[in-house]
């Protein structure tokens, strides 16, 4: 059965930390629900109740344009490896954005990457572990270094046109906030 926590635990920030992966979901009030994979070392846990993560440019931008009108999130992280936990964290988030105040303070407890794009800022209201029992044993490898590569391929140049050509409108058509 589930068990449900006011705010990270050590145990669940351990967890955290071993995971190459996690999944952020989010939704407008009406459209489509999104859920992306994210890696690359992207996410730190600051306090029991708040998360960053550092995203970089993509082919959609759909958590930017939830966000804009709902502010819910969920994060999620599940073993692939020995210890059968999928652990889910619900809140609330804003997006700070390169041309924000916040950006440097934030962007320094991160990593440094290619098209960096956004960062979100979570304030964690609820913790739910549960088994997974149900998910498949797979062994990491390594991280891809392909959209690295595509951004650093582009440039800040070919960055900021991509985010101006391909990132300012979620898929239901609302705006990410992504350039003023």
């Amino acid at each position: 059965m589930g068990k449900q926590f006011d705010a990270f635990e050590t145990a669940h920030t351990d967890f955290i930390a071993q995971q190459h992966m996690f999944f952020v979901g989010t939704a407008a009030p009406e459209g489509k629900v999104n859920i992306s994979p994210k890696g690359m070392d992207s996410l730190r846990v600051l306090a029991p109740n708040r998360v960053i993560w550092l995203n970089v440019t993509g082919s959609g931008n759909e958590t930017a344009g939830h966000l804009l009108a709902v502010p819910r999130m969920t994060l999620m992280w599940c073993s692939f490896t020995t210890r059968p936990m999928i652990l889910r964290a619900y809140g609330t988030a804003r997006t700070i954005y390169t041309r924000d105040a916040e950006w440097t303070g934030l962007a320094e407890q991160l990593p440094t990457l290619p098209g960096a794009r956004q960062i979100y800022d979570m304030t964690v209201e609820m913790v739910q572990t549960s088994c997974g029992y149900a998910v498949p044993f797979m062994e990491y490898r390594e991280d891809r270094a392909t959209l690295r590569k595509w951004a650093e391929d582009r440039g800040d140049d070919g960055i900021a046109t991509y985010w101006e050509t391909r990132n300012q409108t979620t898929l239901d058509g609302a705006p990410t906030g992504l350039i003023e």
